[in-house]
């Protein structure tokens, strides 16, 4: 039903969902609402969930809650967030490759790749908008073409589609582990090994909300990482790594995990001074392989390490010397 009135959540106007629980086997809380809401991200019914506005039982839960046939679950749903109009802007974009059916660009550093609340404008979209006039109503309002993304401060490789059937194909490919995508960074410390992987699942840090960390199997998604030593700097070491899987923050906070955090990284970094300016971590997305999602052509992409990266290795390199 719908109400204008407040109500036991304390909150306005929005939607009251009553539904009863008749799986015969148990499931975490967050994603069941997930597959009733699939217009709903699973961020957006984890904030419904940790704002109180889901009941189990007529009490507050948690996202990981076990639900059980039976259970009897409210949900207030506020109103739909206003649409962010995205406008197209003139963007110096690093094109690496593009035809009519994808686009492939080497992302600086520093930029943000799709609108969010706080950030309408300036984003990745927002050029691609502009240089791509068939992108608008390609996998959402605000996220058209995005088959992956790089972290605001993370440089490298992406691939964005122009076209529905090129967007399912590549995504497809990410998620049977067809397409591959390797990245170098510079690390705190040296690892005991020259190889190795990092299995952990990542979740929410309970701690702290912007922040993701390796949590139990019940609070996160499983997550594998492959790495290997390209070379020794003193205190630091040059790594690459390979994804497995692509959860949130990944390699970050696998390396924090394995107390080798990232140099630079202002959420999962030590804080001390760096041996050179950094605007963010030492991350970058140097390759990225793929076929193409028409013609099926196998293809390799490598994208330039930034200047500023460039310089860091310089500087760690002739410390070593002195």
């Amino acid at each position: 039903m719908n109400s204008s009135n407040k109500n036991s959540f304390g909150v306005g106007k929005g939607e009251l969902i009553e539904i009863t629980y008749e799986m015969s086997l148990p499931m975490r809380l967050d994603r069941w609402l997930v597959s009733k809401r699939p217009e709903q991200s699973r961020a957006r019914i984890q904030y419904f969930i940790n704002a109180g506005l889901v009941l189990v039982n007529y009490k507050t839960a948690k996202a990981k809650t076990p639900l059980k046939t039976g259970d009897n679950i409210q949900i207030w749903m506020p109103p739909p967030e206003p649409l962010i109009y995205l406008k197209p802007e003139k963007m110096n974009l690093n094109i690496l490759f593009e035809d009519e059916h994808i686009i492939v660009i080497n992302k600086q550093s520093g930029l943000i790749v799709h609108p969010a609340p706080g950030h309408k404008s300036g984003t990745l979209v927002n050029g691609l908008l502009f240089h791509c006039k068939d992108l608008p109503g390609i996998n959402g309002k605000l996220r058209p073409g995005i088959v992956h993304r790089l972290d605001k401060d993370t440089s490298g490789c992406m691939v964005v589609a122009k076209s529905q059937e090129s967007l399912v194909n590549l995504q497809i490919q990410i998620k049977e582990k067809i397409a591959s995508r390797n990245y170098i960074a510079v690390i705190h410390g040296v690892p005991n090994t020259s190889e190795g992987k990092i299995v952990g699942h990542i979740g929410r840090d309970k701690l702290n909300r912007l922040k993701y960390a390796v949590v139990d199997e019940k609070s996160g998604r499983y997550a594998c990482t492959y790495w290997k030593l390209l070379e020794r700097l003193g205190n630091y070491s040059l790594m690459s790594f390979k994804l497995d899987t692509g959860r949130t923050h990944q390699i970050r906070v696998h390396c924090a995990h394995i107390n080798h955090p990232i140099l630079g990284d202002p959420l999962y970094g030590r804080c001390k001074k760096l041996p050179c300016k950094l605007d963010g971590q030492a991350l970058h997305a140097v390759e990225l392989g793929l076929f193409h999602p028409i013609n099926g052509e196998e293809m390799k992409f490598e994208a330039e390490l930034p200047q500023e990266f460039q310089k860091l290795l310089r500087v760690l390199k002739k410390s070593i010397k002195v």
